[in-house]
């Protein structure tokens, strides 16, 4: 009769699970450096040549890469998918903004509803603090920075979501969102109050996630997210308006 015991997992391979599961929730984001062998070895208890060799087993499934005297990284391949020229184009044309607005409609507003029903309080720490990070580069007038911590702000709610793949397609999608969310600055800073309204529909969304109510957080994403696509909206006829009275008076 064949041998049916159960040989134990190889060191190497429960080391490779370890930094699998961390990879996968979201502690090491992709391009992030990872802590040395030597602090790897001593977080795991293990020795360093199992701790090199489960390395080198996640290099060759293209997980993390490793750079001569410089480290090892998490691979971002993943965002660089996400960014290549046909993205980049994609960002340029106003119609694209607007479907990209209707899109985050639908994925802020599941990562809103998880992050209430499950957020911890370290998650509503960091929430709040770049809640306050907006509010502060708004202060400054420093439009870059406002639009990076908007952005962070949303990836944060992704985090307290505590849904793996909600979180890794947020992340991915990090560049995209900042760059709607600079044009969207950019176009509606003509409107007096915009940021104040904006930063009051933030508020609310921080609130309800605090405060565990998960349809109210829903709510106020897709309410925010409402606003700024009817206030985009808005310019725009605006702005036909005033193209077409151009027109007359030149024509006449």
């Amino acid at each position: 009769m064949a041998d049916l015991k159960i040989k134990p997992a190889k060191l190497s391979d429960q080391i490779v699970a370890q930094l699998e599961h961390l990879l996968l929730e979201g502690s090491f984001a992709p391009g992030q450096k990872l802590p040395s062998e030597r602090e790897l070895a001593e977080r795991f208890a293990v020795s360093r040549p199992s701790l090199r060799e489960a390395i080198q087993k996640l290099e060759a499934r293209g997980l993390v890469s490793r750079r001569q005297g410089g480290g090892t990284y998490v691979c971002d391949n993943l965002v660089k998918d996400l960014t290549d020229p046909l993205f980049s184009l994609m960002a340029q044309y106003p119609d694209s903004q607007f479907d990209f607005l209707e899109f985050r409609h639908a994925l802020e507003g599941i990562c809103a509803y998880y992050a209430a029903l499950r957020g911890t309080e370290s998650d509503h720490k960091k929430i709040k603090s770049l809640y306050e990070e907006i509010c502060l580069n708004q202060q400054f007038q420093d439009a870059e920075a406002e639009a990076k911590a908007v952005s962070q702000f949303y990836l944060a709610v992704a985090e307290a979501s505590h849904n793996v793949v909600l979180l890794h397609l947020v992340r991915s999608l990090t560049p995209l969102t900042e760059q709607n969310i600079r044009l969207n600055l950019a176009a509606l800073q003509q409107r007096d109050g915009i940021a104040e309204k904006l930063n009051d529909h933030r508020r609310r969304l921080m609130q309800a996630v605090i405060s565990r109510q998960p349809e109210l957080a829903r709510q106020a994403s897709n309410g925010h997210l409402a606003f700024i696509e009817e206030a985009l909206l808005a310019l725009d006829k605006e702005r036909s308006r005033i193209e077409r009275s151009l027109r007359r008076s030149q024509q006449g």
